[in-house]
């Protein structure tokens, strides 16, 4: 199976935070899942991290891209197709990283690891 991972699901299953439902759990625990993380969320954590908006605690995301990748974790590029889907949903979610991890998540046919309920707007499976 292959899934994307919201931003807020991918810092909290990186420090093991509880809010991790054991649905997510088992999905990402499992060898035959295949996640994916957009390059949307990485300039949506640096982001915020340069504005103090997030904090990690004892948690480095120092070379999270690299670290991704040596858990086995694949990179999903932001295309002109995501971003253009993103632009046309009519739903009036208007936060911009949400719109486009919907488009990624739509058009790579891939459900999206979140417990965001805003997300219900988009034509897109979710688990949590």
């Amino acid at each position: 199976m292959k899934v994307l991972l919201d931003t807020h699901a991918l810092l909290w299953w990186l420090t093991a935070d509880r809010q991790i439902s054991p649905c997510v759990r088992a999905v990402l625990s499992d060898p035959q899942t295949e996640a994916y993380i957009s390059a949307v969320s990485g300039f949506e954590i640096a982001s915020k991290a340069r504005l103090r908006k997030l904090s990690f605690g004892s948690v480095s995301l120092t070379g999270l891209p690299t670290r991704l990748t040596w858990l086995g974790y694949h990179a999903l590029p932001l295309s002109l197709a995501h971003a253009d889907a993103a632009g046309c949903y009519p739903a009036a979610h208007r936060d911009p990283f949400d719109r486009m991890l919907a488009a990624q998540a739509e058009i790579e046919r891939m459900p999206l690891i979140t417990i965001d309920p805003a997300f219900a707007a988009f034509p897109i499976e979710t688990i949590w």
